[in-house]
């Protein structure tokens, strides 16, 4: 017989977006040291993706364990372009060291850091060995940034021979047959609304389903969604970032979503995209000025 898994719930709750419950429940007694470590990681995590960077740096001392100190890097990196430098050297630097270099966190947060940098084959360097449901998600997220569904989908049925019922194999499923399109984002809604009926709604799985239906141009349906979420989490990227499309879509103003979307995530790709067409066009109208 198979023993308890006490962190079920807490992982539950932060694969899902709700990162607020993660940390709510976390006192959770007779842990193993392994399951506090653990424990703790997905707390401070949680407070990360709700942008309390500072707590967590402040918090994790010296003498925590590696996984810790990799996601207090993680911290680090995210609270201020000032620190990137430093912050990616530090994870190259423990990365290369023989004795904690194969943590599987530390290996984690390696690949979500490089991914954010968009050097995917850096991440995929510390990533692709996998070894955890969170690393193969991982990769399956590269490769779906890399527009490589076919090693996407190798993962995913790596996942799927380890645990197909897990949150996080879901999860990846989903995100593969959005990529795929086509008859697949049915299937990719339908786990989106199972996730809806069997744990509280979050604004990950409402997205989740709102892009779905904004795939199959339901685009009605995709706004209500969308301002479920918002009311969650005014400041969410993904929110602000469909609500625009979707407005763009519904023949809406998308203007004051994207100001939001460039007041809390500057560095967001639809900003990006918007910034370097708004740069294209001023050079376009200064040649023929």
């Amino acid at each position: 017989m198979a023993a308890p898994d006490h962190l079920f719930n807490l992982r539950n709750n932060f694969y899902l977006g709700a990162y607020q419950a993660s940390i709510n429940h976390s006192d959770l007694p007779n842990l193993s040291q392994d399951d506090a470590v653990e424990r703790d990681c997905l707390v401070y995590r949680s407070y990360i993706a709700l942008g309390s960077y500072q707590l967590v740096i402040n918090e994790i001392d010296d003498s925590a364990a590696t996984a810790l100190q990799a996601v207090k890097l993680l911290a680090l990196y995210l609270s201020s372009p000032d620190n990137k430098e430093s912050t990616i050297s530090s994870l190259k630097e423990w990365l290369a060291d023989s004795a904690i270099g194969n943590n599987s966190t530390l290996r984690l947060i390696a690949g979500i850091v490089f991914t954010h940098e968009e050097d995917f084959n850096e991440a995929l360097k510390h990533t692709n060995t996998g070894g955890t449901l969170d690393l193969h998600a991982l990769n399956v997220q590269i490769f779906l940034k890399m527009h490589r569904s076919d090693y996407a989908e190798r993962q995913l049925r790596i996942m799927q021979q380890i645990e197909e019922d897990h949150t996080l194999t879901q999860l990846a499923n989903a995100w593969l047959n959005l990529s795929v399109g086509g008859s697949k984002i049915q299937e990719a809604y339908l786990i989106f609304q199972d996730f809806s009926e069997k744990y509280p709604m979050t604004g990950l799985i409402l997205n989740g389903k709102a892009v779905c239906c904004m795939q199959m141009g339901q685009f009605d349906e995709a706004e209500t969604l969308l301002l479920e979420a918002l009311n969650k989490d005014a400041k969410d990227p993904e929110t602000l970032a469909n609500l625009v499309v979707c407005s763009l879509h519904l023949g809406k103003s998308s203007s004051r979503y994207l100001s939001q979307l460039k007041l809390s995530s500057p560095d967001h790709v639809l900003v990006k995209r918007t910034s370097f067409g708004e740069d294209s066009f001023e050079r376009a109208l200064a040649s023929v000025a």
